[in-house]
């Protein structure tokens, strides 16, 4: 039947050479002359209740907007299906009475 061809490896058309050694060297890590600066502190955030209430309305409001956004494009989507196949159906009916 029908078997797989596999490649063979080609042969080097250049003489080859081994790479030179590389004699190792030592690591010596080096150390800083002056301390990091400590990490700066970072204020923190108090969460109100009022922030979290417009926290939460926001969020909503993006979900809100965000899928109604999908929805229209779900519906035209379906809209444009429906009148390709009308058109599919009406073009059908015309050449089939020819």
């Amino acid at each position: 039947m029908i078997r797989p061809k596999i490649p063979t490896m080609p042969q080097p058309t250049v003489p080859v050479t081994t790479p030179a050694t590389v004699a190792p060297t030592a690591v010596t890590p080096a150390r800083p002359s002056t301390p990091a600066p400590p990490a700066l502190a970072r204020p923190t955030i108090q969460l109100t209740p009022g922030t979290a209430l417009a926290l939460v309305g926001g969020g909503t409001a993006v979900v809100l907007v965000v899928g109604a956004v999908l929805v229209s494009m779900l519906l035209a989507v379906a809209v444009t299906a429906t009148s390709v196949a009308v058109c599919a159906v009406v073009l059908r009916s015309l050449l089939t009475r020819r």
